[in-house]
């Protein structure tokens, strides 16, 4: 076992490897599928920038172990902030005298793996002393976004600084550990012109460290600059946006974050919790075709650097590329060690917890549609009267019926094959399999959305990415406050 996940978990709470041994040694017994113990040490730093002043600066630290136990359909869980020998082993004896007849089973070797540094470094840039740099960085943002356009009347900024140690112990025989390292920043701005006012959101950040964040340069100049202007811009488009139409048009999704239709429409509802319980409308359509034979969808923990990236999933399983949807057709779901096990399948390498106070359940990592043929102006220029749409938000799903609701935070008037207009107060309304067989082409310019993606389920919030290129849906409902 690495040296920092043994010196994060195990030295400081006093524990050994021979305490861990004793410790799965008590879930081997007959009735009982699977147990294990998840640990976690977490540290997060956070940094609030409100109106030149700063708001809040602040560290919080978050350590504690979870124990569960699978037996058939079953699920018993405890936790305790106490990570030491006795408190573990009370919550382990409380969990087995839910159990009767307990009957001991054969117990199997331990495996001590060492975590893998494939998708991230295990960077900590978390450091007091480094803490007025930060602040410095704020101030210096600050005046950057307020020089470049008079416009701005408000700027608000939030750095979070998250540096995460996780250790799995199995009694399949498992014990790994991964260090997570996350950081975001986002922007929001208010502008005023003759006394009307919007705003602009920004931001971005991914597995990587505070040092990392500050050296990127995307397109010829400093990321944080870019997501600095990105929020005035959207923010003056807002300004000048003209009414959305409402009825059925053309719709042009942009590439990067739009695929959050795609994370909240298919995603969601390929989630094996929801297959398996039988509300999702997915749940008997393997190998059925969902969607337009130009998709190809899929959910990988693999890629370098990424929110939703990981080296292992939280039952510690190894990160892995899931093909969901090949061709339009159906392929696979997203699964964790229990639903699979309920469903004859296997894990997918997809189980997620926000805490050691949460079980795991089957949550995406990164989604997103694969590269077409065609090049994004092929798709404007074959709109006569549409939509473009840059950005969406994560909108709302009935995973049942398929229907859905966005609202278009970012948005265009494609007017005889060219983008025109800005437009404001316009929602994206329709049902999944209808949007999906109606993509009628996907452009070659593919990108992921680098901003703050969260997604949550089940009162659990965890970091994910999404990604697509450019697609057109020829008909869709737009709900807008013109009548066309």
């Amino acid at each position: 076992m690495s040296s920092l996940v043994y010196k994060n978990i195990l030295d400081k709470n006093n524990l050994s490897k021979s305490d861990l041994l004793d410790l799965i040694s008590n879930l081997y017994f007959k009735g009982l599928s699977y147990g294990d113990l998840y640990f976690q040490s977490s540290i997060v730093e956070s940094l609030f920038l409100e109106e030149k002043l700063i708001k809040n600066n602040s560290i919080s630290i978050n350590n504690g172990v979870g124990i569960r136990v699978i037996s058939g359909d079953q699920v018993s869980f405890s936790c305790s902030s106490n990570i030491n020998f006795k408190s573990i082993l009370n919550l382990i004896n409380n969990i087995k005298n839910i159990y009767s007849n307990v009957k001991f089973k054969k117990k199997k070797n331990i495996f001590f793996i060492p975590e893998k540094e494939f998708f991230y470094k295990n960077k900590n840039s978390i450091n007091f002393s480094s803490n007025k740099n930060k602040v410095d960085l704020l101030f210096y943002l600050d005046n950057y976004i307020r020089k470049i356009n008079s416009y701005v009347n408000y700027v608000s900024i939030n750095l979070i600084n998250n540096y995460e140690i996780i250790l799995v112990v199995s009694n399949e025989g498992v014990c790994i550990g991964d260090v997570r390292p996350l950081i975001d920043i986002s922007f929001k701005v208010k502008l005023e012109k003759n006394n009307y006012q919007e705003i602009g959101f920004s931001g971005g950040g991914g597995r990587y460290s505070y040092e990392d964040l500050i050296s990127k340069y995307y397109n010829g100049e400093l990321i944080i600059e870019h997501w600095a202007k990105e929020a005035i811009r959207i923010g003056m488009n807002n300004l000048y946006a003209v009414n959305a139409p409402s009825g059925k048009f053309p719709v042009i999704l942009g590439s990067g974050s739009p695929g959050v239709l795609l994370h909240e429409a298919i995603g969601h509802g390929l989630e094996g919790d929801f297959i398996r319980k039988g509300i999702s409308i997915y749940s008997n359509l393997i190998n059925t075709k969902i969607a337009s034979d130009l998709c190809t969808i899929v959910d990988d923990s693999t890629l370098l650097n990424l929110r939703g990236s990981l080296n292992i999933d939280d039952e510690g399983i190894l990160g892995k590329k899931n093909i969901l949807v090949e061709n339009g057709i159906l392929k696979s779901f997203i699964l964790d060690k229990f639903n699979a096990s309920l469903m004859n399948m296997k894990s997918t390498g997809n189980a997620r917890r926000e805490s050691y106070r949460c079980l795991p359940i089957p949550r995406m990592t990164n989604t997103f549609l694969l590269n077409g043929s065609s090049s994004f102006l092929n798709l404007i220029e074959s709109v006569d009267y549409g939509i473009y749409i840059a950005n969406l938000s994560s909108g709302q799903v009935d995973i049942t019926s398929g229907k859905f609701v966005f609202t278009i935070l970012e948005g265009y008037l494609i007017k005889k094959g060219k983008i025109c207009n800005p437009i404001k107060g316009a929602t994206l309304i329709g049902s999944v399999f209808e949007v999906m067989n109606n993509i009628s082409m996907i452009a070659n310019d593919f990108s992921f959305d680098y901003g703050n993606s969260m997604c949550g389920k089940d009162d659990q919030v965890v970091p994910v990415s999404v990604g697509q290129p450019s697609l057109k849906i020829d008909s869709m409902i737009i709900g807008g406050l013109n009548k066309i």
